[in-house]
């Protein structure tokens, strides 16, 4: 009697080789050329690029701000996603369709639009200036930047989870006496926290590497409004490539370090669904 295991799909070795392949290609031979460039400084000439006074700035606003860029999307993009699966209205589709907005605008033309609207002269600028509130050319300006870049990532994180959520145990808690705010917390949130965790990483990370965007809306104003990548371009068009390099390496250190703490939290929280 054969013991021998099939698949659905053939040919495992060869997809799992190109898979490989391709995954080395474009991410690790990237990453190994960095810290290949990088490992040509001293210890001393590597901490004195990337933790300068200026890089360390941008590393405060760059993670600071889309931190709560993602937290804002975390919150608002799970109540459109919500509205988006469970209402109908007249204009649903239209407002469906305008969530994939800034996947489809370029960056810098969203950056140059946000730059004009939040202006102390723009169309909300002028309402919110009287108001104290500066739109453009500060902090806030690279958190609306970034809230507008990585909105989309939780709305279609949780709408397929959404769409698939049973309404027959809401309706069971609501039949064995459980309130809304109980079904709520006892229902819903559970599985819908691993999704929202993953879609929190996703519009992070995407905050993180965003550049164009930000350019115009930021001013780019050091210790101020300039975020970690533009200070790298900053020292690529002053020929600064080891320093450039230096703030890379740190960049992608934290980055990885904070994604695979959200990784440990999203399984943690996972757990809630079993």
């Amino acid at each position: 009697m054969s013991t021998r295991k099939t698949t659905l799909l053939p040919g495992f070795g060869l997809t799992m080789g190109f898979t490989i392949f391709y995954l080395s290609l474009i991410v690790l031979l990237p990453i190994g050329a960095l810290l290949w460039r990088v490992a040509e400084l001293s210890w001393s000439d590597f901490w004195r690029e990337a933790l300068s006074e200026r890089a360390l700035a941008a590393y405060r606003l760059t993670f600071g701000a889309s931190l709560c860029a993602a937290l804002i999307n975390a919150i608002f993009g799970a109540l459109l996603a919500w509205v988006l699966t469970r209402y109908e209205f007249p204009g649903r589709r239209l407002v469906d369709a305008l969530v994939d907005f800034p996947f489809a605008l370029p960056t810098a033309v969203a950056g140059l639009t946000l730059a004009s609207l939040f202006a102390e002269n723009g169309w909300l600028g002028r309402y919110l200036a009287p108001l104290g509130i500066q739109g453009a050319y500060t902090p806030l300006g690279v958190v609306i930047a970034l809230t507008f870049v990585g909105l989309p990532f939780m709305v279609r994180t949780l709408q397929p989870v959404l769409s698939a959520m049973e309404r027959d145990v809401e309706e069971a808690a609501a039949s064995l006496g459980a309130g809304r705010w109980r079904t709520f917390t006892r229902v819903i949130a559970p599985m819908l926290l691993p999704p929202m965790i993953t879609g929190f990483a996703l519009a992070f990370a995407r905050a993180i590497g965003e550049y164009g965007s930000i350019v115009f809306i930021s001013g780019n104003l050091p210790y101020r409004t300039e975020i970690a990548p533009y200070l790298i371009v900053t020292r690529l068009e002053e020929y600064n490539y080891l320093g450039a390099m230096a703030m890379a390496v740190v960049l992608l250190a934290i980055s990885f370090g904070l994604l695979a703490l959200v990784n440990t939290i999203e399984r943690w929280a996972g757990r809630f669904q079993e």
